[in-house]
């Protein structure tokens, strides 16, 4: 672990390789698991101003679920996330002709409807940020459904720093990703 300004960043991030692999796993992290993706507070709001934009991209099944359960639920911890559809795939997924799981949030996106291209926990992955009162951790989220991502990043030599370039400048800016650059330049 090493500081970046007032984040605690694992050194996994820099050290092990990942790159999607969708033909592999199909987009099992948007289908597999027990809860929808972490929402920011201002990202719930987005999710319900953008609404009827996403609507249209939607399978019948998620809009079901956004209209009974709202653009986002609440978790009893108090959590904000994506609402699930019978437990399982985040109400916002879609399929392509080959049963990839998408995101219909990212096509509207793609095709100019809405300038928010997804939740940053989704941009994000397989990197997780855990917010506290006087930092925030970064780490890196193994799981076996990604193991095709870890072996193709393995054979590229993309670590997971570099496939989430885009988002964790999203997150934390330019000038925080340029001190990790810097960081994983001694590694």
């Amino acid at each position: 672990m090493f500081q970046l300004g007032k984040t605690i960043v694992s050194e996994d991030i820099i050290e092990k390789d990942f790159l999607c692999n969708l033909s592999a796993c199909k987009g099992a992290c948007c289908i597999d698991g027990d809860a929808g993706a972490p929402l920011e507070k201002e990202e719930a709001q987005i999710l319900k101003d953008i609404y009827p934009k996403v609507k249209p991209f939607l399978r019948q099944e998620g809009i079901d679920v956004i209209e009974a359960q709202g653009a986002y639920i609440t978790t009893e911890e108090g959590e904000l996330e994506t609402p699930l559809i019978n437990g399982a795939d985040c109400a916002y997924v879609i399929f392509d002709e080959k049963k990839v799981a998408l995101c219909a949030i990212e096509e509207a996106y793609n095709q100019g409807e809405v300038s928010w291209k997804k939740p940053v926990s989704c941009h994000l992955y397989p990197v997780r940020v855990q917010d506290y009162s006087e930092f925030s951790a970064v780490n890196y989220h193994k799981w076996q459904i990604c193991d095709d991502a870890c072996a193709l990043g393995k054979e590229l030599q993309i670590p997971i720093y570099k496939f989430v370039k885009e988002a964790l400048i999203r997150k934390f800016g330019e000038d925080w990703y340029a001190e990790l650059e810097k960081v994983a330049e001694t590694f």
